[in-house]
């Protein structure tokens, strides 16, 4: 990656006007503000369709987009929806966060009104999408239709014959389920319609959209039901083994994700298809792909199904140079991809994302413990590397900041020589870009130093994540853009 920033603002927090942010006019103000501020880059969270707890790193598919993202008023000038379909339902009453129970009850009424309109009117062009995407539209669409024929009940938990995917069970659901199916075929076609739009307006303003990939898929997912052999599931689609991170200083019990881990061995035999068809669907979507927990590739952390904690468990050998080396054959020597290398790294992680040459990840909220030399403080940094004050996962700067010892604190204001009439956020962000890392990324919440009210997610926690919002798009000024322009044109960016 060349030498540039830029921000870090997931769809879901623009100020939209129904609920949630879409990729509606508010995602094409803020290209523009990317652009005024001499940015580069535009970084997202996944963009899948969320499932229970509403994570974007817990989707229904790894190749479907996000329903709640489609603009509903780009929807109305295309004549799909009138104004009265969606203008008179209560979304919520909080501007700032996002109110998922409103809007799963009634985002997918308004979306089968357009669906009404657009099934005969722009069939070509939905057979034409379902065609080019048929390596997953099909197995999603009937999921989805399932899904909701199920009373939203995981897939495991459907009759024994569609769950085990006899030929008999599919054809009979595709009879009997056809029109619900091809909704949510429709509702693909316009996510991507959507989507493509915005990433053209995006690239011709000079802007590159980073976009991530949860390294694990969901247990309950179209992915899981369709492509079950490539995991560690049992027949029944019970997972085996399940996804994890083993107990530290930060979480005494270890973090138990729950998702089930990939069986590698047979991936290798088949050239890891599945993961290459994913890559390519990503880089088509993205210009660059973050992936979550790249250590994984090396060694992952597995836990037996049922477990109620990570406490106990054990390592397992990941793919190695061996994946890396078909990636390259398949994608091209140089595929644009970051390596999410957080958290305790091994001599071994440290060797395979060397020898892949992706740039790894450095946060600066983790580099001031007095007295150490972390490799997270700025003067550590590695050009190849893809730096951050904080990211969606941490508190937000203020936040962080607020909550620390004084002795933290003390170090920090004195290391990066922090002013605090100028705001200590300005202080980090002039840091952050002024190293010698190739990309350096700032969270809007730390731009706008905002407090903990803003934080995006907080790990092992149900409840509260991925709500913050924007409040206005007016917050994105002219004197702010101005501001960023002249820092990052300082630091070459």
């Amino acid at each position: 990656m060349e030498r540039g920033s830029g921000i870090l603002m997931h769809i879901s927090s623009f100020p939209a006007k129904y609920g949630i942010g879409t990729m509606g006019k508010e995602a094409f103000q803020f290209v523009d503000f990317l652009k005024k501020s001499g940015q580069k880059y535009w970084q997202i969270l996944p963009i899948g369709p969320t499932s229970f707890g509403d994570s974007p790193y817990q989707s229904f598919s790894t190749f479907a987009g996000n329903p709640y993202f489609i603009d509903f008023d780009l929807l109305r000038e295309d004549g799909s929806l009138n104004l009265e379909d969606y203008s008179e339902i209560d979304w919520g009453n909080k501007p700032d966060r996002v109110d998922y129970e409103k809007i799963f009850k009634s985002r997918f009424k308004v979306l089968k009104a357009a669906y009404s309109r657009d099934r005969i009117r722009k069939k070509a062009e939905i057979d034409n999408f379902r065609f080019n995407h048929s390596y997953w539209i099909e197995n999603y669409s009937l999921f989805m239709a399932l899904k909701f024929d199920n009373n939203l009940k995981m897939y495991r938990n459907w009759n024994e014959d569609i769950v085990k995917r006899t030929p008999e069970a599919i054809i009979n659901a595709y009879n009997d389920l056809n029109t619900e199916i091809d909704f949510w075929v429709y509702v693909q076609f316009l996510f991507y319609k959507q989507w493509y739009a915005l990433k053209e307006y995006a690239n011709m303003q000079g802007i590159k959209i980073i976009g991530d990939i949860p390294i694990y898929v969901a247990e309950d997912s179209a992915d899981a039901w369709s492509h079950n052999e490539v995991l560690m599931l049992d027949s029944c689609g019970i997972p085996i083994k399940v996804a994890g991170c083993p107990p530290d200083g930060y979480a005494p019990k270890g973090q138990l994700w729950g998702n089930p881990l990939y069986n590698w061995d047979y991936l290798a035999s088949t050239g890891y298809e599945w993961w290459i068809e994913r890559l390519k669907a990503a880089l088509k979507m993205y210009d660059v792909v973050r992936i979550d927990h790249f250590r994984a590739f090396d060694a992952f952390y597995a836990i037996d199904y049922g477990k109620p904690d990570a406490t106990e468990g054990e390592w397992l050998k990941g793919p190695g140079v061996d994946f890396f080396n078909r990636l390259k054959e398949a994608l091209g020597e140089s595929p644009a991809l970051i390596a999410e290398d957080l958290g305790t790294i091994t001599d071994d992680v440290r060797a395979l994302l060397k020898y892949s040459g992706f740039p790894g990840m450095k946060v600066m909220q983790f580099g001031f413990s007095p007295g150490e030399n972390s490799d997270y403080l700025p003067h550590n940094y590695k050009n190849n590397s893809v730096v951050y004050i904080g990211t969606h996962d941490n508190d937000t700067l203020k936040g962080w900041f607020d909550s620390q010892p004084e002795e933290v604190q003390n170090f920090a204001v004195k290391y990066l020589r922090l002013n605090k009439d100028e705001g200590y956020n300005w202080g980090f962000i002039k840091n952050l870009l002024s190293t010698v890392a190739n990309t350096a990324i700032v969270t809007m919440q730390d731009i706008l130093n905002l407090g903990n009210d803003a934080r995006m997610n907080t790990p092992s926690t149900l409840g509260g994540n991925w709500e913050w919002r924007l409040k206005s798009m007016d917050l994105l000024s002219d004197s702010l853009s101005s501001k960023l322009l002249e820092i990052t044109n300082i630091y070459s960016r």
